[in-house]
């Protein structure tokens, strides 16, 4: 793999104005640029369909910054997800529903922050929301799309307690992570 594309799925609101997974995407940039070559996408600034299509293409590998908005992604990139991934450019209709991905051979990773807090995943019988389930596993509506188009996961990236956060954890711990994954330091 030597080419990454990153997306910033970032919403505005008010009381979520990005700078976290701002702060996080350059953070990305700026630690696999010396290795990789490297696209970015801001959602928020707006995208040429075509061009972004262009971008997957080209990318070994995606990376989707994103904040957690009701489990799932924010409205803005579910749009972008709806307009850009096209029939017959990211797949095609097959005989086994979900085997038609065209982008076959290329990985995505989701690195996304959360308002909850980690121990709800890692202490479930003191934390019940999830009743258990991994972080995957509640991400499943966000990995499924990937997988339909071919894509294959790489180990999730998952900060947490981000309405207060701990920037110097955070960035420790992504920076781990991007090791990890990527082999760089």
């Amino acid at each position: 793999m030597k080419n990454i594309l990153v997306i910033n799925a970032h919403e505005y609101h008010d009381t979520a104005k990005g700078q976290l997974n701002r702060t996080l995407t350059e953070r990305m940039v700026d630690k696999l640029s010396p290795f990789y070559n490297l696209k970015k996408t801001i959602v928020q600034n707006g995208y040429e369909i075509k061009e972004e299509q262009e971008k997957f293409l080209w990318a070994d590998v995606i990376i989707f910054q994103t904040p957690i908005y009701w489990f799932s992604y924010p409205a803005a990139f579910k749009k972008y997800i709806d307009s850009v991934y096209e029939h017959g450019v990211f797949y095609k209709s097959a005989d086994t529903y979900g085997t038609g991905g065209l982008l076959k051979g290329k990985k995505y990773m989701l690195s996304v922050t959360w308002a909850a807090h980690e121990k709800v995943f890692t202490s479930p019988l003191d934390e019940p929301f999830f009743e258990g389930k991994k972080l995957d596993d509640v991400l499943i509506a966000m990995h499924k799309p990937h997988q339909f188009i071919g894509l294959k996961p790489l180990k999730t990236l998952s900060n947490h307690s981000v309405a207060q956060p701990d920037m110097g954890k955070i960035l420790y711990h992504t920076d781990r992570h991007l090791e990890e994954i990527f082999s760089v330091s």
